[in-house]
């Protein structure tokens, strides 16, 4: 009989190292906030001296909606609505903050360990074991 993956190396040790690494790597992402600063007032770039927000963005935008529709073989007006989705799209990005909540360093070794540790049994498990 095979094992986990087709090797030889243990199904069982393929179950505990998946359930450790589900658990882990859930307690981790739910661990983490995401935080997001938009709105059209919020500033995306700096550009020289000048703040370039969300709202102006949209200025390209929407005058490259209006050239696809008047004629959608223009190059001009599907650059500057793809290039304005780009960059708004850039721009939510650059604004995303990824943060811990607070927890106690117990918390936080016990979440890691759960994790890697189960991602080494996972992948020890796939290895054929040398008998």
């Amino acid at each position: 009989m095979r094992g986990a993956g087709g090797t030889d190396g243990g199904a069982g040790i393929f179950l505990i190292g998946l359930v450790m690494m589900v658990a882990g790597f859930y307690l981790l992402l739910n661990a983490i906030v995401v935080d997001v600063s938009f709105g059209f007032g919020m500033r995306l770039y700096g550009v020289g001296g000048m703040n370039i927000t969300s709202g102006m963005i949209m200025i390209p935008f929407i005058a490259g909606v209006i050239f696809i529709f008047y004629n959608s073989k223009n190059p001009i007006g599907w650059v500057l609505a793809i290039g304005a989705l780009v960059a708004l799209f850039a721009g939510v990005l650059v604004n995303t903050q990824f943060r811990f909540q607070r927890m106690s360093a117990f918390d936080l070794i016990t979440i890691l360990v759960l994790a890697f540790g189960g991602l080494g049994l996972f992948l020890q498990s796939l290895r054929t074991l040398s008998r």
